[in-house]
């Protein structure tokens, strides 16, 4: 297996582990609904920028495109009930995404692509998860779970399998095409699907929403459409031009590692002995994913 294949995913989740920072600016100031069209519209024009000037012109059938509407609609779920999600819930609850994506992505390989399951990978996937949960304790209450908004819990575990269906059902046309055009016009396929709830979020709001134009405001609505989104749903994509669904979705564990360092670099938290020994566990997890046999 090249190491390049493995880069792309792990790219992506390095990139999805900033959220963590700049999503204490984004969702300060702007609505859920709202801050997740704003991140889809951005990422896929920025997507869409990029094809046009790299790929060949494509003329889709009415089934390929109804096909790309469908990851329309799995990006659609998942980055709504996201948002909505995270702002339910506490930081403990919001971990859920992180452990619950792979979990749901391997069995859905074995179902839909006829994956392969061998012990070794099961293994490792298991070995991960128990390091990004050593991590995640570290940071959260993790007995807090079990308390809190039930609604959003629900909505992560929404959006933990909306992601999986998304990695899955977008692997042939991944193969069919690109990880670039297959992450555009998806990407672009998704803005109708969330850009009808935001009127509702709006006339929902107590008050008017009026958006904050600051520095911190915009650099993170950027950050969110241009590298979250469009470079880190490319990535992701890309690892499936090589790689087996539940391969690339173990590294989705490193998500909390990421967001551990970049909040002690840029939020000044602190980081304990869990996060090396959660870390270095979750390493070895995503090695032996890596390595198994198919």
């Amino acid at each position: 297996m090249a190491r390049a294949d493995s880069l792309a995913p792990l790219s992506a989740a390095t990139l999805w582990g900033g959220m963590y920072v700049v999503s204490k600016w984004g969702f300060a100031a702007i609505p859920p609904v709202t801050l997740a069209f704003l991140r889809v519209v951005l990422g896929g024009a920025t997507l869409l920028l990029v094809v046009r000037l790299t790929a060949p012109k494509r003329s889709f059938s009415r089934s390929e495109r109804r096909r790309f509407v469908v990851l329309g609609g799995w990006i659609a779920l998942t980055i709504v009930t996201q948002f909505v999600g995270t702002d339910l819930t506490n930081a403990s609850q919001g971990s859920l995404l992180t452990v619950l994506t792979p979990v749901f992505t391997l069995p859905l390989g074995v179902v839909v692509l006829g994956e392969s399951l061998s012990g070794r990978k099961v293994g490792g996937m298991a070995l991960a998860a128990v390091g990004t949960l050593v991590v995640l304790a570290g940071r959260y209450d993790l007995a807090a779970i079990g308390r809190g908004n039930l609604l959003g819990v629900l909505a992560l575990f929404a959006a933990s399998f909306g992601w999986a269906g998304y990695t899955v059902w977008g692997k042939p046309l991944v193969r069919t095409y690109s990880a670039l055009e297959t992450a555009t016009y998806s990407t672009l396929a998704s803005i109708p699907l969330v850009g009808v709830l935001v009127p509702l979020e709006l006339a929902a709001a107590s008050s008017p929403f009026v958006a904050p134009v600051t520095p911190a405001v915009v650099g993170a609505v950027l950050y969110l459409g241009v590298l979250s989104t469009a470079a880190a749903w490319f990535l992701w994509y890309r690892g499936l031009e090589a790689l087996d669904a539940g391969v690339v979705a173990v590294f989705f564990f490193a998500q909390p590692v990421v967001g551990a360092a970049l909040g002690a670099l840029f939020l000044s938290e602190s980081l304990g002995p869990g996060f090396v020994a959660g870390g270095v566990v979750m390493g070895v997890g995503v090695w032996v994913v890596n390595t198994a046999r198919a």
